[in-house]
């Protein structure tokens, strides 16, 4: 009994953790792609680390800066997809690996990791745009 509750809470804690990587797909694969092109130059791992740290600040900034200076709503829910889709990606891909196993239709699967994305990709807008409104009211 020990050992199913054990499971069931490392496995909720997992989720928990994959959820919060996932809100910030995109700053990782910016991130990733700066430091894979900087140590390509043979720049080094320690300047290529900087170029990714600065890459990944610099996407999550720039999208901030479109939601508070756009007056268009049009524009600020462009930039949030654009943050979001990545981790509605990331979450599809989430769901989908971890119930693979559990269930056996693809179809149910299909849907379940969708629902997982969109919970994921929304969260994600949602997070970004209360950064972004917290960041700029001061």
């Amino acid at each position: 009994m020990t050992l199913i509750l054990l499971a069931i809470s490392l496995s909720i804690a997992l989720c928990v953790i994959a959820y919060n990587f996932a809100v910030y797909a995109l700053p990782f694969m910016v991130g990733l792609t700066a430091f894979q092109y900087v140590y390509a130059t043979n720049a080094g791992f320690l300047m290529s680390g900087l170029a990714a740290i600065g890459a990944a600040l610099l996407s999550v900034g720039l999208v901030i800066a479109v939601l508070g200076f756009a007056k268009n709503p049009a524009l600020r829910l462009v930039a949030l997809a654009i943050f979001a889709v990545p981790a509605a990606i990331a979450g599809y891909a989430l769901v989908y690996g971890v119930t693979k196993n559990a269930i056996d239709s693809t179809i149910a699967l299909n849907l379940l990791g969708g629902a997982g994305g969109l919970f994921i990709g929304i969260a994600a807008m949602l997070n970004l745009n209360a950064l972004g409104t917290a960041v700029l009211s001061r």
